[in-house]
Order: C-alpha cells, then sequence, then structure tokens
C-alpha cells in the first residue's frame, strides 16, 4: 500500500481524536468550569464557624456552599453578577418557587428592550430555570438557568445562577429562613484551593 493511501487511511482517526480533545474541552467549559474554580459539585471541607443549614455564595470562588454540618458543606459551582451588578451582604431566604415565572426589572428592560415582558414557569427559556431560592426583600435570587453555559462566568444582573441539577438538590436542603452570606472573600475548602481573598466588591447590603 502506497504511504498516500496509508495517510487517507489514518485522516479519519486524526480528525475523530481531535474532534474528541475539542468535545472534551467545550464540555468542561460549559458542565463545572475550569478547574480554577472547581469544578463541578463536591463535599469539601468548610470553615467550622459556620453552622448547618447557612448558605456562604462566594463570587471571589464562584462557588456557593451550603454547610450541613460543621467543617463540611456541599459545593456548588455558580455563575456570578457582571462587574455593573455586584454586591454583597447578609440576607435570608424568604421565598421558595417550583418554576418560577420571570419578569425583567426595569434595568433591564432599558438595557434591552426586545426582552420579553414575562416568561411562564416552566418555560425552557425561563432565565430562572426550574427552581428559585428568593433572598429578603431584594430582586436577588439563586436559581437555576437556561444557559448552563454561564456557570463559572461573571454573566448575571445581580441574581446567583446555578445548574438546574444543582439548584433542585440546594433546593430540597433549604428551608425558608435560611441564612444567606454574600461576599466576595475567596475560601480554601478541602475540595479546591483558591488564592487570597478579593476585595473586589463594589456595593455591600444587608437586609
Amino acid at each position: 500500500m502506497s504511504v498516500f493511501f496509508r495517510i487517507l487511511r489514518i485522516l479519519p482517526i486524526l480528525f475523530t481524536g481531535l474532534a474528541v480533545m475539542a468535545t472534551t474541552a467545550n464540555a468542561q467549559t460549559m458542565w463545572g468550569g475550569s478547574s480554577e474554580w472547581g469544578g463541578g459539585r463536591q463535599t469539601v471541607a468548610f470553615d467550622k464557624k459556620y453552622s448547618a443549614g447557612q448558605i456562604i455564595v462566594s463570587f471571589g470562588d464562584r462557588r456557593l456552599y451550603n454547610i450541613v454540618s460543621r467543617g463540611k458543606a456541599l459545593s456548588y459551582p455558580i455563575a456570578i453578577p457582571r462587574e455593573d451588578a455586584r454586591w454583597q451582604g447578609v440576607t435570608s431566604v424568604s421565598m421558595k418557587r417550583v418554576n418560577p415565572d420571570w419578569r425583567p426589572t426595569p434595568s433591564m428592560l432599558k438595557k434591552n428592550p426586545r426582552l420579553p415582558s414575562w416568561v411562564p414557569g416552566g418555560h425552557p427559556m425561563n432565565p430562572l430555570g426550574v427552581r428559585a431560592l428568593y433572598l429578603g426583600s431584594s430582586t436577588y435570587r439563586i436559581h437555576g438557568t437556561d444557559a448552563p453555559w454561564t456557570i463559572g462566568k461573571a454573566a448575571s444582573s445581580g441574581c446567583i445562577r446555578m445548574y438546574n441539577e444543582d439548584v433542585i438538590d440546594l433546593y430540597k436542603r433549604t428551608s425558608v429562613g435560611a441564612k444567606v452570606i454574600v461576599t466576595w472573600n475567596r475560601f480554601k475548602t478541602g475540595g479546591f484551593d483558591s488564592a487570597a481573598n478579593s476585595a473586589s466588591n463594589k456595593y455591600t447590603f444587608n437586609w
């Protein structure tokens, strides 16, 4: 067999391998973020000063930590607010909703007048996904998403986005009234090491 025909036989194998590598890299970007942000859902060791039932949202780590017992937390990847919507503070879960409907805020409509005025709950393009935990009296929520590729990125208008499968898990574990601490501080956990604390917050709220 000539060298030419041997090359022709090898090319499909080579292209298939490249396609698999590209798909794997793309999947890592879409489904858990880079290793810098800790990957997918995991159980981690956590600071023992926090009590079971509390939620710690670290915009610096791009992770949400659900404290399950002293020194132990479930860690979930999240999408965080864009630079113009950054905040931090202490609040609580004021309401929980299954398949919440969605209405854009006036500021969202000002930025993008083409947004729909209302999206019903359960719609595949509902930005709140399949579950929502409402935070205090604010317009911010911890919720699912119709855009899972944004997890691990700075993409929201102030809310905390999670994969739908993760927010379902968190929803079952969280009670109305649960304390929620939102911070730009970064944490060292048993699941992954993160850098020193970040002081990149813009606004601070206490509800």
